[in-house]
């Protein structure tokens, strides 16, 4: 089969060594167009521009759903199908289009203006559209297009390559065939997420990652009988950061490990410290990076912190995106089939969220599923997401799996859940995140005994 690149990340943000662009071979010795052109002559091509006094636009073209076609195609349909996308590319842009690794294509538009580059990125888009024919077969190929301008804000190919994959994530946000052009707005999102994972290297070292946890409230005892761990961390200019916005860097700079084992540490102390305080709860849930299931040692890890603080089986809940499902999904199931033998409980999060079949938890060892939280949100708004709703709160429990609803935040939202008998309820509504000294007055409480503890971190949250 074709080797299929994914897209890149937007950002790399890992401290590396300046990539070195070798003077040969040049543009006018390589190989000048085609599914053949090289990496490292695209690079080059990039830092002749880039050495010109000229003006003009460099073009990254992406094919979203290659591997796709590849499994359903083969191997010389798809081929064929580079080929004649790369003659329609040449023909149209009317330069030579270089492949630059995978399914990404590079192109330099010399005298070229932001304008003129947006309108032919339309024109090509427009082509994927339609559907492309290699031989007597008929398929839909998708593609995101990512333009940057030079001179301007890349002076090295590196830089320029980080910028057209800002670009082209971007543009993969809104849809299949896209283009957006990298301008102000997403540099000072990159410069962003440059500043939260340099900060991210010495905030473990300073302990400057505060540590909450999210109470998630059991509607047949009417308890609260379970947590979420949460990080988040105050860089100054920036404000407080959340996890959901820091961990994908950490991912991005290769800090997630080190971030993560020091999560799966805190929870693991939190858990000790509750078991010595005789309280009453179910478990602490850590949501886990889908990079991290695949570390070597991570099993190992998992097995050091559990003996380390004395953790009973069921105490410990890891959540794994429903996302990882779609790769490495045999080692994924391997990983996830020993973490259930080491007697941690497994959370599906965000169930249904699009990146996988409701038939994949079929053959998952997990205990609970998380359902997305925009389904909150489109209950207030759309009736008919109700009904979504019921069903998968219904799909869950004949299969004697736990239910969750994380984002519960109005009255609305909570009557209908528990119409529904939806057992675990989560969101502001019933408490914001709290400190661990104030989880431990929480945990194993009503509503009453802890409303008026809540309402006082609701007002702190407020402010």
């Amino acid at each position: 089969m074709l080797w299929f690149q994914k897209k890149n990340e937007a950002i790399d943000t890992a401290p590396e060594k300046e990539e070195q662009i070798s003077s040969s071979p040049s543009p006018s010795q390589a190989p000048q167009s085609g599914p053949g052109s090289s990496r490292q002559f695209c690079l080059n091509l990039i830092q002749e521009s880039l050495s010109s006094n000229k003006k003009g636009v460099v073009l990254k073209l992406y094919l979203e759903n290659f591997k796709q076609l590849n499994e359903i195609f083969g191997y010389d349909y798809c081929e064929q199908l580079l080929t004649n996308i790369v003659n329609y590319l040449e023909t149209v842009i009317h330069v030579p289009v270089h492949r630059y690794i995978g399914v990404e294509f590079i192109a330099i538009l010399e005298s070229c203006s932001h304008g003129q580059a947006m309108t032919l990125a339309e024109e090509i888009l427009a082509q994927f559209d339609r559907v492309w024919k290699v031989g007597n077969t008929d398929c839909l190929c998708s593609a995101q297009i990512g333009l940057c301008c030079y001179p301007g804000y890349a002076t090295t190919p590196k830089e320029m390559l980080k910028c057209l994959d800002a670009a082209i994530s971007r543009a993969g946000e809104t849809g299949p065939n896209h283009a957006v052009c990298y301008d102000s707005t997403l540099h000072t999102l990159a410069v962003r997420k440059q500043t939260i994972a340099k900060y991210l290297r010495t905030a473990l070292e300073n302990q400057e990652i505060e540590v909450r946890y999210r109470p998630t409230y059991h509607t047949e005892s009417g308890r609260f009988t379970r947590a979420e761990y949460y990080m988040r961390i105050f860089i100054k200019g920036l404000g407080m950061i959340g996890a959901n916005e820091f961990l994908p860097i950490a991912e991005d700079s290769g800090q997630i490990r080190a971030v993560e084992y020091f999560a799966l540490h805190q929870a693991g102390r939190c858990i000790e410290g509750l078991m010595a305080g005789n309280k009453e709860f179910e478990s602490i849930s850590l949501p886990i990076s889908p990079v991290l299931l695949l570390q070597d040692d991570f099993i190992e890890e998992v097995r050091r912190v559990l003996e380390r603080y004395h953790i009973p089986s069921g105490k410990l809940t890891l959540e794994i995106e429903e996302s990882a499902l779609t790769s490495a999904s045999l080692a994924l199931n391997m990983t996830m089939q020993e973490l259930r033998d080491l007697g941690v409980d497994l959370v599906l999060n965000n169930f249904v969220s699009g990146y996988s079949s409701i038939t994949s938890v079929l053959d998952l060892p997990i205990n609970t599923l998380k359902l997305e939280r925009s389904f909150m949100c489109q209950m207030d708004t759309n009736p008919k997401s109700i009904y979504i709703v019921e069903g998968l709160i219904h799909i869950a429990k004949n299969l004697e799996l736990g239910v969750i609803a994380e984002g519960v935040e109005t009255q609305e939202q909570v009557d209908a859940l528990t119409q529904f008998a939806c057992p675990y309820q989560q969101g502001f509504y019933f408490s914001p995140t709290v400190t661990e000294e104030v989880l431990f007055q929480v945990l194993g409480t009503t509503l009453e005994e802890s409303r008026q503890i809540i309402a006082r971190e609701k007002e702190k949250m407020r402010r």
